[in-house]
């Protein structure tokens, strides 16, 4: 406990100040060992906005600049901070679709990362916004007495993050509107909605959306209220009508959608 009594009390200094989040990863690796972190807002499902993060250059491009391109809309971590997942320290694993090592977002996006865990706190503010703080492992698990004792220290990142991030609506929606131009801020419901192009129906969308987030067809059907059978059907549906043949197209496919490049192979 001694350990993490000074970098704590410079924590508590440094709300307001930009030093802020740096003296929260410090105060944080006192309790875990962890190497990366990265800091994301979130408002609704507007292009999530990178407060800190300490990747080197070149793991930026896959953990910041190609995830804010479009898979966020895939993650678990989006998902829980715009649902109705509590706020607090949340591992992937379990918050995650029950087919979400076996889908196609972590297939073609999240392996690049190569990490061997990652885990979440998520702290609500003012404004329905949410701030994600995520601390990332590359060599192995966090271990059952890691997750504990950050889960004691919760109170603590909750309150110097709300007091820190306060406006953060209002950051994250003036970095909206200077980007309105560029074609990428859209809510996934008109991402779904233009995917496939007006090919598929409301409830094969559905069913693309689900397959693509990692659930299992046993899960969509109880999500959407029908028989895990009729499920595959749409799926089989989906894959003719888009002229695919594995979830690797599907997702493919999406990632074009939500870049607003034009697909020649639709």
């Amino acid at each position: 406990m001694k350990d993490w009594l000074e970098p704590t009390g410079e924590l508590i200094s440094a709300i307001g100040d930009e030093s802020f989040p740096r003296a929260l990863a410090n105060a944080l690796k006192k309790i875990a060992v962890f190497d990366y972190t990265v800091v994301f807002g979130y408002l609704g499902t507007t292009r999530p906005l990178d407060l800190f993060d300490t990747f080197p250059k070149k793991k930026r491009k896959v953990f910041v600049e190609d995830y804010q391109e479009g898979p966020y809309l895939l993650d678990p971590f989006f998902l829980a901070a715009t649902t109705s997942i509590p706020p607090g320290l949340h591992r992937l694993k379990e918050i995650a679709p029950d087919r979400f090592y076996q889908g196609e977002y972590f297939r073609n996006y999240y392996v690049q990362t190569g990490l061997a865990e990652e885990i979440g706190f998520l702290v609500g503010l003012p404004g329905d916004t949410m701030v994600v703080i995520s601390l990332m492992r590359a060599s192995k698990p966090f271990s059952a007495k890691d997750i504990r004792e950050l889960r004691l220290y919760w109170p603590i990142v909750c309150a110097a993050a709300q007091q820190h991030w306060s406006d953060l609506s209002t950051q994250i929606e003036g970095n909206a509107t200077d980007r309105q131009t560029d074609g990428m801020e859209r809510s996934i419901e008109r991402a779904f909605q233009a995917f496939g192009g007006g090919i598929l129906t409301p409830r094969e969308r559905e069913v693309a959306e689900y397959t693509l987030k990692g659930y299992s067809a046993d899960a969509i059907g109880k999500i959407l209220g029908i028989a895990s059978g009729t499920v595959r059907i749409h799926r089989k549906n989906i894959y003719a009508k888009l002229r695919i043949g594995s979830q690797g197209e599907l997702f493919s496919k999406f990632i074009v959608t939500l870049s607003g490049r034009t697909d020649t192979n639709a």
